[in-house]
Parts: C-alpha cells; sequence; structure tokens
C-alpha cells in the first residue's frame, strides 16, 4: 500500500485526481493489517510531511500519520520512540544541508497519540532535556515560536526544577536577539505573532512558578545593560516586561536602583533601551515599567543617568505619538519625562521644532485617540510654558499652534510639576540620612530659618501666596532701579522654580532688615511686614521722582512717561485710603483728613464692650464651598454715617456706622440708620452672607474678625484730656471721631493687635483670646458722589446721586500665627492659598474670563501650612481650629483679597488682560539661569550624596539580592541653595521603521 500510496503522490496527474486515490488508500488504511506494512507507511507519511516539497504533499503525509495514530496505536507507538525522536531533534531528518524545519511540528503531531501510553513519560523527560539544548542554540523566531507551541500545548515537556528557571532565562535571551528582517507587513505581523507566542510561554510559567520570575528579570537586565555587544538586543524583548505583575514593581525597582553591583553606564544603557521599547506595538504597562525605573533612579538622586538618558531619547520618544497603536505608552513616558526634566529647560526645548507638525497631524487625523492625545499634549505643553518662561521668540509657533486647545488653570500646572519633579520622589533611605530628603508633596518650597527669622518666613510666604503680586514682581523687567524689589523677585522666582525643597532667604533679609532689629532674636513680624512694604513704596517712588527729572529733560517716551505716572506696585496691590472725620458736638463743624494705609491694625474691645451675636462669622461649613456674588442690587449704597444719624449715646465708643459683613440693603425711601448696633431694618433675604449669619452666628462671648473692624471703625467720643481744639469754636470742645474707609486695597492685611505693655512687668503681654476668622468678609466703603455716577455709567448699579456706603468682598488668602505668650519669643507659621479670578479648565485663551464655579472654588480652597522649611497640604478647619487645639497659637496677621466688583474692577480687568496677553510670568534669561545653574548644583550634591552611601547604608538591614526567590523579596518590603543674583551654581513613515 506504501508503494501505491508514493506513486500517486508523485504521478502527474492533477490534484483532485489525486485526492481521490488517496482518499481510498487512507480508507483502506483504516482496516487492520500487519505490523510491518504499517511501519512501511508510517515511514512514508513521516517522509512525505517532513521533506515534502509542496504543502499538499505534507498534508497528504499529515492525514496519513493521523490514521495510524488513530487505527492502530500500538504500531504508532513503537514507531514514534524515544531514540528515533532523539535521532529528529540532533541529526535531523533529510539530506545534509536540507534538513526539515518541520521537525518540531511533527513532533507536536505525534504527542497526542502516545499521551497514554507507557513511553509517554521517557518522551517527556527527553523533550524536557532536548528543548533546552534547543533554545541554547539560540534558534530562530520561527522555531522559538514552533517551541513555544509545542510546550503551552503538552506542558508536561516544560523543563522543571533548575532546568526550568535556566529555560526562561534562556529563551529571553533568544528574544533578546529577534530581529524581523523582511519589511513587508504580512511579514512584520507574522515575526509579531511569533515574538508573542514565545513570551506567552514564559507567562504560562511564571503564572505556575513564580519563583522563575525574578531570575528572568536578572538576565533580562543583563542583556539590555549589557555594554559589550556590538549590536543592541532587539525591542521584542518588550514583549517579556508586559508579562511581569505590576505587584513586582516597587521590589524590583527598589533592589535594581540600590544596587551597587550595577555602574552607571549599565543603568543608562539599560534604561535607554527600555525608553526604545515605547515603539514595541500592543505591549502592555511598559511605559508604567519605564516610569517607574526613571522614579527609582531620581530616589537615589542617580540625576547624571536621567539627564543623559532624557537628552538622548526624549525625541525619539515624541516621534512615537505619530502612530495610534503606540501612543498611548509613549505619552505616558513623554509626560514624565518633560515634567520631571525642571532643573533645565534644555528637554522641553529640543521639542520646540517637532510640535506644530505633530499638532498638525494629530489635528488631521481627527480620532478620539488623536484628539484626547491634543488635549494632554497642550496641557503639558503649558506646564513647560509656566516652568520655563522668557522664551517669546522660540514659543510663538508652538503657542499658535495650540491656541485652539484647552488651557489648564494655575493650581493644576503646579499639582503636575510637583507630583513629578526628580526632588519630589519618595526614598526609603531619607530616614537614615535626612540630607536626601525629598522636596514636599505639596510642589511648594520651604524657607530656611537663619536664626529666629521664622517671622520673616512667614511673611514672605504669605506674599508669595498673594498670586497677583506674586505675578507683578515676577514681571518685573531688569534694570528696574529697585534693588530690593529685585532681590524679592529673585526670591520669588526660586520659590516658584527651584528644585530643592527650601531655599536660603539669606541674601533678602540682609537687604530688607530693619536697623532697629537685634540679630538672632525674635521679631514682631507685623512690624517686619510694615517695613518691608513702606521700603519697596519708596523705593518705586525714588524712580518716579527721577522719571521726573528725565521728563524735565524731555528725554523719556510718553508711552514710558504713562508707565511712571501710575502708583507704586505696593499701592496698587496693599494700598487702602481712609478718611478721618472729627465733628465738634457743639458747631458741628466737620474738619476730614484722608490718609494712605496698607494695613489696619485692630485692637480688642473692651470686655465689657457689647458683642452682637447677629454679625458674628460665618461657620466655614456655610460659606467656605460657597461662590456668593456681589450683591447687584442698586440700592447696594447707603448713607453716610452723619446723614440721618441718632442722637450721640453717651458712652466712649459708638456703634458703628455700618456694620461689617452684615450690611443692610434698604429698599427705595427707607431711612437709613447705620448707627444701630443690632442691625435692624436688614433685610437677611437680600443679603446671602446674612441671611447665613442669623442662622449660625458665634457664642455669645467669642470675638470674630468683623466684631474687631466694627470696633475700629465704630465712632469715638473725643471728652476730658482728649478734647477736641475746634477751630470754628477757637477752643477745647467735646468731639466725635470716626473713620471710614474711601477705597478699599486690593489686598488688605489686618493685625490683631495682641501684644500690649503691662507696665507691671515692663513687658508686652500677648492677648489669647480666640478670634473667629470668617473665609468671607465685607468690608463698608465709602462711595463718593463722582465714584457713585463712575458705577452707574458701568451698568453695575443705579444709585441715587449723594454719599453713601458700598459693600466690597474679600476672601481669605493667608493667616499668620504667632505660637507663644510674647513678641519677644515664640514661633511664627503661616496657612495660605492662592485666590485668583478662575479661568474655567479648558477654556481657550481668547476667551472671556470668568469667575470660578462652585467646583473650581473647591479646588481652589486647598490650604497650605508653611513653616519654615516644612510645607504640607491643611485645609480652612485646622485654620479655623488651631487655636481651640493649642490655645498659644492665634492668628495674628490675616491677609484677604478683594473679589472683582465695582470699586476693584479696573484693577481686576488689567490683571486678567495682562494674564491674558503675557501668560505666565516671563522671567528674564539672567534669572531663569541662574535657576537652572542652582538646580542642576543642587542635583550634583543630592547625587554627590546619595553615592556616598557607607555613611549610612550601614544602618539598614542587609537586603538580599533583588534577583532571589520572590518570597524573600515580599518580606523586604516591610523592611540648600541661595537664590541672590550672584547664586551659582519624526518618526519613520513606514510600519517597519516603527517597530524596529
Amino acid at each position: 500500500m506504501d508503494k501505491i500510496l508514493e506513486a500517486v503522490v508523485m504521478s502527474s496527474y492533477p490534484n483532485n485526481v489525486k485526492q481521490g486515490l488517496v482518499r481510498r488508500v487512507i480508507e483502506a488504511a483504516k482496516q487492520p493489517m500487519d505490523s510491518e506494512q504499517c511501519w512501511s507507511m508510517l515511514e512514508l507519511s513521516t517522509k512525505l510531511y517532513l521533506t515534502g516539497d509542496t504543502k499538499y504533499k505534507r498534508e497528504i503525509g499529515k492525514e496519513v500519520l493521523e490514521v495510524y495514530g488513530h487505527y492502530h496505536p500500538e504500531e504508532f507507538e513503537e514507531f514514534f520512540n524515544v531514540r528515533f525522536l532523539l535521532s529528529l531533534l540532533q541529526e535531523g531528518y533529510g539530506p545534509l544541508g536540507k534538513r526539515s524545519h518541520y521537525v518540531l511540528d511533527y513532533i507536536q503531531l505525534g504527542l497526542q497519540f502516545i499521551l497514554e501510553s507507557p513511553s509517554a513519560n521517557s518522551i517527556f523527560s527527553l523533550l524536557r532535556i532536548e528543548v533546552l539544548r534547543k533554545v541554547c542554540e539560540r534558534p530562530s523566531p520561527k522555531q522559538c515560536a514552533k517551541i513555544s507551541k509545542l510546550l503551552t500545548q503538552h506542558p508536561q515537556c516544560i523543563p522543571t526544577g533548575k532546568h526550568q528557571v535556566l529555560f526562561c532565562q534562556q529563551l529571553i535571551r533568544c528574544i533578546g536577539q529577534f530581529q524581523c528582517i523582511s519589511e513587508g507587513e504580512e511579514d512584520i505581523m507574522e515575526f509579531l505573532e511569533q515574538v508573542n507566542k514565545v513570551s506567552g510561554l514564559l507567562q504560562r510559567i511564571w503564572r505556575t512558578q513564580t519563583s522563575a520570575i525574578l531570575p528572568s528579570l536578572k538576565e533580562l537586565f543583563t542583556i539590555i545593560s549589557s555594554t559589550e555587544e556590538q549590536e543592541a538586543p532587539s525591542n521584542a524583548l518588550a514583549s517579556v516586561v508586559q508579562f511581569v505583575p505590576l505587584e513586582l514593581m516597587d521590589g524590583v525597582i527598589r533592589n535594581l536602583t540600590n544596587d551597587d553591583s550595577i555602574t552607571d553606564v549599565q543603568m543608562m544603557t539599560a534604561i535607554g533601551r527600555m525608553i526604545d521599547w515605547v515603539s514595541w506595538p500592543l505591549g502592555k504597562n511598559i511605559d508604567k515599567w519605564i516610569i517607574a525605573l526613571l522614579k527609582g533612579l531620581a530616589a537615589v538622586k542617580k540625576f547624571s543617568i536621567l539627564i543623559e538618558v532624557t537628552l538622548s531619547k526624549i525625541e525619539k520618544v515624541f516621534s512615537k505619538l505619530l502612530y495610534p497603536i503606540v501612543r498611548e505608552g509613549a505619552l505616558s513616558v513623554l509626560q514624565y519625562m518633560l515634567l520631571s526634566f525642571q532643573h533645565s529647560h534644555e528637554a522641553f526645548h529640543l521639542l520646540l521644532p517637532h510640535i506644530p507638525r505633530l499638532v498638525a497631524s494629530l489635528k488631521k487625523e481627527d480620532s478620539n485617540s488623536a484628539t484626547s492625545s491634543l488635549e494632554q499634549l497642550a496641557e503639558l505643553i503649558h506646564c513647560m510654558f509656566f516652568r520655563f518662561s522668557g522664551f517669546p521668540d522660540l514659543y510663538e509657533p508652538v503657542l499658535e499652534a495650540v491656541k485652539a486647545l484647552p488651557i489648564p488653570n494655575e493650581d493644576r500646572i503646579k499639582h503636575l510639576l510637583g507630583q513629578n519633579a526628580w526632588t519630589s520622589q519618595k526614598n526609603e533611605l531619607a530616614c537614615f540620612y535626612p540630607r536626601l530628603a525629598s522636596k514636599s508633596e505639596t510642589g511648594k518650597i520651604g524657607l530656611i530659618n537663619l536664626g529666629n527669622t521664622c517671622y520673616m518666613n512667614s511673611i514672605i510666604q504669605s506674599l508669595f501666596m498673594a498670586s497677583d503680586f506674586r505675578h507683578s514682581v515676577l514681571n518685573l523687567t531688569e534694570g528696574n532701579s529697585q534693588p530690593l524689589m529685585t532681590k524679592l523677585q529673585w526670591l520669588f522666582a526660586f520659590l516658584e522654580h527651584s528644585q530643592r525643597p527650601a531655599i536660603s532667604p539669606e541674601s533678602f533679609l540682609s537687604a530688607s532688615w530693619p536697623p532697629w532689629f537685634t540679630p538672632g532674636a525674635q521679631q514682631d513680624c507685623s512690624e517686619y511686614l510694615k517695613y518691608l512694604l513702606d521700603r519697596l513704596h519708596e523705593e518705586e517712588k525714588t524712580g518716579k521722582r527721577i522719571y521726573q527729572k528725565l521728563k524735565e529733560s524731555s528725554l523719556m517716551s510718553q508711552a514710558v512717561e504713562h508707565h511712571y505716572l501710575n502708583k507704586t506696585l505696593i499701592e496698587k496691590m496693599f494700598g487702602g485710603k481712609m478718611m478721618t472725620k472729627i465733628r465738634c458736638l457743639k458747631c458741628l463743624n466737620v474738619s476730614s483728613r484722608e490718609e494712605a494705609f496698607t494695613d489696619l491694625s485692630l485692637a480688642f474691645p473692651p470686655p465689657d464692650r457689647h458683642m452682637r451675636g447677629s454679625t458674628s462669622v460665618l461657620p466655614v461649613e456655610e460659606i467656605g464651598p460657597q461662590f456668593i456674588e456681589p450683591p447687584e442690587n442698586p440700592s447696594q449704597l447707603t448713607g453716610s454715617p452723619w446723614i440721618q444719624r441718632k442722637a450721640p449715646m453717651a458712652r466712649d465708643r459708638a456703634a458703628p456706622p455700618m456694620p461689617v459683613e452684615t450690611l443692610g440693603f434698604q429698599e427705595p425711601g427707607e431711612a437709613a440708620n447705620p448707627l444701630s448696633g443690632n442691625a435692624s431694618g436688614v433685610d437677611a433675604a437680600k443679603d446671602p452672607l446674612l441671611a447665613f449669619g442669623e442662622q449660625a452666628c458665634a457664642p455669645k462671648d467669642s470675638r470674630s474678625v468683623p466684631d474687631l473692624i466694627n470696633y475700629f471703625l465704630s465712632p469715638e467720643r473725643l471728652t476730658a484730656e482728649n478734647k477736641y481744639h475746634c477751630e470754628k469754636c477757637a477752643s477745647l470742645q467735646d468731639a466725635e471721631k470716626v473713620a471710614e474707609l474711601t477705597e478699599g486695597p486690593h489686598y488688605l492685611i489686618l493685625t490683631l493687635l495682641r501684644f500690649s505693655f503691662d507696665p507691671r512687668t515692663m513687658k508686652r503681654k500677648k492677648i489669647l483670646d480666640n478670634v473667629s476668622i470668617p473665609v468671607v468678609l465685607k468690608l463698608p466703603v465709602l462711595v463718593t458722589p463722582e465714584e457713585t455716577e463712575e458705577v452707574c455709567h458701568r451698568g453695575k448699579d443705579r444709585a441715587a446721586p449723594g454719599s453713601g456706603f458700598m459693600s466690597v468682598v474679600y476672601d481669605l488668602c493667608s493667616v499668620v500665627v504667632h505660637s507663644g505668650i510674647s513678641s519677644e519669643s515664640g514661633h511664627y507659621y503661616c496657612y495660605s492659598r492662592e485666590c485668583t479670578d478662575t479661568v474655567p479648565h479648558g477654556q481657550p485663551r481668547d476667551g472671556a474670563p470668568k469667575l470660578a464655579s462652585d467646583k473650581q472654588l473647591d479646588f481652589e480652597i486647598q490650604w497650605y501650612l508653611f513653616n519654615d522649611t516644612r510645607v504640607s497640604f491643611s485645609s480652612f478647619e485646622s485654620v479655623s481650629n488651631v487655636t481651640s487645639f493649642f490655645p498659644k497659637d492665634t492668628a495674628y496677621v490675616l491677609f484677604y483679597r478683594q473679589r472683582p466688583g465695582r470699586q476693584s474692577c479696573l484693577l481686576h480687568e488689567a490683571l486678567a488682560e495682562a494674564g491674558r496677553l503675557h501668560g505666565e510670568p516671563s522671567l528674564h534669561k539672567d534669572l531663569m539661569e541662574a535657576i537652572s545653574k542652582d538646580n542642576i548644583l543642587y542635583l550634583q550634591e543630592q547625587e554627590k550624596e546619595a553615592r556616598n552611601r557607607a555613611a549610612y547604608i550601614s544602618a539598614l538591614p542587609k537586603s538580599p539580592l533583588w534577583w532571589r526567590d520572590l518570597d524573600r523579596d515580599k518580606d523586604d518590603d516591610s523592611s540648600s541653595g541661595g537664590c541672590s543674583p550672584a547664586a551659582g551654581g519624526g518618526g519613520s513613515g513606514s510600519f517597519h521603521g516603527l517597530v524596529f
């Protein structure tokens, strides 16, 4: 029968005729026959399968083998023996030079028929040894895929014990040498399928034997870190990493980055090759492993490796965004590389020429993937604009390309920059060596205490968090003839952009030091703040006087003239005006004087002073998370305190002319009674703040900031020794003095006068009374007839002619806390948050600015606690309860920011317009270079400290080598820079090019 079959197969008959004859032979084979005939047919079918020169011949050989395996199992088992298989595997089949490539397929075909036979175990033992020998010979991807297919279908043939670990390692070695020679798409798809089969076998082994994972990873790292190989290992190794369980990531990365036997060159080579893996299609979790290793290197301060790798690879990663199949992983790696490379603009600037082309390509693609990537890329670009400002010529084409895309708000930008900086990465060794401590997770930077300088640090941080003031300072140009303001600009720039956890304000301290302060002694932060603002104001005024002289010489242009004729920056930001009026009670003559102020010093009322419960501060849970619009009621303007006022009361101080925060809104024709202490006649339904105030007032005997302001603004009787000399009466007379705010500052600074001189002890004692602090405050501001007409002209209000009060709404920004019982001792720290006129996230640059929504205010309400070098997240609850928990810790200086309204609309509009025109503050190049140099210096310092670990590594328990067994690795899991001006220190177009 074998002769007949061979003659039919070799004949020249058409295939359909051959097929019919073969069918008859195969049907006959199902009948009983002698052993010799079976052997002849098995030999012929083996020859056809292994050496057939056409697919038709191999198919016939396969069919015959399957028939004899089913119908003649004993003869098949006798034929398919260990010696025959060993010969096939070691010597091959067929003539020399033309050995068959189908041996493994043949063995896989035959194994299914001997699984229950007595010889099965000996065959499995043979194959376990032979497959290991095969992979050690580095077979081609196709042969490796056949081995994987065989072992996946018959796991009994997978090597066991130590041989299994060795097999995994050698299989990874094979993958490292895989190369796809052809550039045809079909060949590439076949190559990818072969690689997936091989890596899938590794996954199967690792699932059943987790102890093989870490030795396999050790071998993988050895391959990619080798500097001896002439040819780089294949990117197909990425297919191995995707199957490593993510729960092993932390342990593997920790041991890898702390292994002293790995040289910097090896680590640099390894991470560089891993970054190349982003081009491997369909790989899962590859980006997570790359980012984890980058973070691990940052945690142990190996910054030189990170710098070199980022600069050499970032353009290649960026080019992969063109390909949807690898875009997601490439974008994740790109985001981390850019957001972590914050010490210098070099990495970002490498991408600038490529960004417009990529954006245009993604817009043209018009897919969900492209749209999502565009939005993430735009967010990333704006983070870089914020971090590295001062290059308008380079950024203009990029800005034009992304102008229609959403813009993240400043809080989002700072959050991204803060959590991704190299110096923000945690290091488990920091507890043993404090100098390796990381930057605060808040992204904020602390200030070093230079010896009882916490009073200055708290004030500086509060001023820095006043975002409008900070932006104005950072936007100052070079050569502004303001040396102290320039030093403040440098200090703010370092607080914004330094990579250090804390910086030294030594240069600014020496420049801003009040001459009467004693070095090394604790000082009054309010006194320092007043002196600092006055110095800055006078310094700018001096520049204006110089301008006047230059103007007389006609040396300045009209534009420069307009600039210098404006108010000083301190006046714009912190300056308000107050009118002091004194009325003679005999002749009723009134004398008045207007004065400028930068802060209000609020005295505490006497203990017997009546506290108006209805005007107490509102609880934070009632008004904190809400955005309350300034009322638009045209009757908001109320009468002056000396219009329709009642007869003076016979006490030292009368009730205030207009209660703070609970301002009344009268209906037209109603009589005003601004001196009424119980706020009678006020319509609570028309004032949301008052409506809450009636429902939730402070305890009867407690004090609040509105109480102190009301006391400050209430009329004062001048009698007895304090009689007033009336010019009209030409004699001393009883009089009444009242203070009225005529212009509310942009930032309202309130100082609570807690320190009073005690003549018995000859010391300044501290008033420890708890004062409730409202998160939103309304302040009465006197409006002149001209301002009334201006308000009406703007369409905001329709007010009746004549003077009256208008309420101005303020939001709490910062609270400086004094801890202690004396002004000469204790400690200062501050709570701060940034209050801004928020532009909603996702709004295009050319859109009109909008006020914050409820959700945005919730996001913006994030508070920070600044305590010298330590910066942490906090909350308003902590701010309001600090004195309850720590009686000696009391609020001392408060910063409020004026909410956009009538009186402040011009300034707010100017600030908003400046933000739209100039974007983030643009630092001049000298300052940017100084920051970059200091960041590099800090990275070098940290790296040097991390490398010199002999001082602290001995204190750690000896960690097992990272490639040892999995269980032991799991157990191991439990285990200043200056800021003075002198401070130093596109991808291939083919699919083949994408993958390889």
